[in-house]
């Protein structure tokens, strides 16, 4: 392998390749993408990646059985933009220089777009072809396969391993970074407040870890985030009140015995009812207006119902049970029969000589 020393990129993916990387790749300086992922592949990893494959942008080791600490060396690829260890057995702490991932520090995108022209060779003609680098990534909880996302994406997935101690402050200096996986490790302490600096976050996992304390107030002021899971872990106090973080579902902070208020269900020790303050129009308060709006109610036509019945149910049976009375009532019912007789009579004559003319 190390004789292909002008190779620029190493796809052997999902294989069943064991044993370790070979040394010999360290003679392939012009490598600018490795991905090694899904294989069996044990051992360490070389510390040689970071100090002799330099020009790497993408360096993925995902789903293997790499142990051990992830080397400092690592530190030296200032160009990397996607580096991912996850699902492996790596253990101890996370490396507290980071910080040197230049390309992740910038914040605006990268212009870095992996695609090369090579030649085919048909008889007597050439045909130049032009060749665009993919990827696999897991991208908001979901594996799948990215062309030409180099310019875009900057993420570091350490997910599904074994490591400890506290994440470093110095992850907080990567402000271009759109993806952060910590889950699935034994990381303690708190989160560290500098995560509100990292205003390019669309996504950010640290569930299913040890971490205690509150949820910084800076999470707050990530506008980007779309995805957020801090699950899991040992977070206490309030969550911090703000239009993202009360956004996402509960399912987010839930498996945090200590942590309370919205969207949780779980209301905080010693929080009060908010009382809306009274809506003035035209100087009076909206409600009490709506109040009176309200003056005829259902009640109220009840009450007029219960009143009429009885009113008529009074006099009639009175007319009813009293034989003058019932004298009178008829002789009253007459009267009005003959009344609309009448007037019946009447219209039809007019509208007989309506009909005429």
């Amino acid at each position: 392998m190390g004789s292909l020393d002008q190779i620029q990129t190493l796809h052997l993916c999902n294989n069943n390749f064991s044993g370790k990387i070979p040394s010999s790749l360290k003679r392939c300086t012009n490598l600018i993408m490795i991905d090694l992922g899904g294989n069996k592949l044990t051992g360490k990893i070389p510390a040689w990646i970071g100090a002799h494959l330099t020009s790497l942008i993408v360096l993925s080791l995902r789903f293997n059985e790499f142990k051990g600490s992830i080397p400092r060396h690592i530190c030296h690829l200032n160009q990397i933009q996607i580096l991912d260890f996850s699902h492996n057995r790596l253990s101890g702490n996370i490396p507290h220089c980071f910080h040197n991932f230049t390309a992740m520090v910038e914040s605006k995108s990268s212009s870095a777009t992996i695609s090369f022209d090579y030649s085919t060779f048909y008889g007597p003609d050439t045909a130049i072809n032009s060749y665009i680098e993919d990827a696999l990534l897991s991208w908001k909880g979901q594996e799948s396969e990215y062309i030409n996302i180099f310019r875009l994406v900057k993420s570091i997935d350490l997910s599904g391993n074994n490591l400890v101690g506290k994440i470093p402050k110095q992850v907080g200096s990567l402000v271009g970074l759109v993806s952060l996986n910590l889950s699935r490790n034994n990381l303690t302490i708190n989160i560290i407040q500098e995560v509100g600096q990292m205003k390019m976050l669309e996504s950010l996992d640290l569930s299913a870890n040890e971490l205690s304390g509150a949820i910084p107030t800076g999470l707050s002021d990530l506008n980007f985030l779309g995805v957020l899971n801090l699950s899991n872990n040992r977070l206490s106090r309030k969550i911090p009140i703000s239009t993202q973080l009360q956004s996402f579902d509960p399912s987010a902070y839930l498996g945090n015995c200590e942590l309370c208020g919205l969207p949780l269900p779980k209301k905080c020790p010693g929080e009060k009812i908010v009382v809306e303050p009274p809506v003035l129009v035209h100087g009076k308060d909206k409600r009490i207006q709506e109040d009176d709006d309200k003056f005829i109610t259902t009640g109220f036509y009840v009450s007029v119902g219960l009143g009429f019945t009885f009113g008529f149910w009074t006099i009639f049976g009175t007319m009813i049970f009293n034989k003058p009375s019932r004298h009178a009532y008829f002789k009253f019912l007459d009267c009005i029969k003959n009344w609309v007789y009448v007037r019946t009579a009447l219209s039809m004559t007019r509208l007989g000589r309506r009909l005429q003319r």
